[in-house]
């Protein structure tokens, strides 16, 4: 039986130090490195470097999130964007491999949009999509890894990834965040579980 621990009181507090102290800290340590791979995004895919986009939230609520760009912004003859496979650039998969892509979203954690550890924000049009049970991996913050990423990430199915957010969820403590940030470690080194087989990014969720 899930404890549903909530986010809040001294817990809510420690979490919320960590998130603000370590990734500021990561910011001014890596902003070298950060201009380097901006300006590798911008020699190999032009500009913009940055990919903003509309994420779900704490309680659903939209905020801008923000990503190195992996992909080129190539159509076909009617305009419409080509598939994945055929937009991702060299730089992109590796970054996307090792997971430098999602550095820029440390400013997210700075910000208090994200926190270092929780559920992947998802897209706003799988909202609509979600079971109520679903739906309850918004009543914690986003993160920039989670559960879900230390297993298995990209090459789980889409109810195996729903089952992890809610079990996070629902044992969320500072003690967890902290094995959760080790493992992501170990896994972005090994590379494992950045895609389904067949696919380059993980397949849309229909519902």
């Amino acid at each position: 039986m899930s404890r549903r621990t909530r986010q809040r009181g001294l817990r809510l507090l420690v979490k919320r130090t960590l998130d603000a102290t370590l990734a500021g800290g990561a910011l001014v340590a890596t902003s070298p490195f950060l201009l380097g791979m901006a300006a590798a995004v911008r020699l190999s895919m032009g500009l913009p470097v940055l990919f903003r986009q509309q994420r779900p939230g704490y309680k659903g609520h939209l905020f801008t999130a923000y990503k190195f760009r992996t992909m080129r912004e190539a159509v076909d003859l009617e305009g419409n964007p080509l598939p994945d496979a055929e937009r991702l650039t060299a730089v992109g998969r590796f970054m996307r491999r090792t997971s430098l892509d999602e550095l820029p979203q440390l400013w997210n954690v700075v910000r208090g949009d994200m926190s270092l550890v929780g559920p992947r924000p998802l897209l706003p049009r799988y909202l609509p999509r979600y079971s109520a049970e679903q739906m309850r991996r918004h009543d914690v913050l986003p993160g920039i890894t989670g559960w879900a990423q230390v297993n298995g990430r990209n090459a789980t199915t889409w109810p195996e990834r729903f089952a992890q957010d809610l079990w996070y969820v629902d044992h969320w403590s500072p003690g967890l965040d902290l094995q959760i940030l080790a493992l992501t470690v170990v896994k972005v080194l090994r590379g494992e579980g950045i895609s389904q087989p067949g696919h380059d990014t993980m397949p849309e969720f229909m519902g």
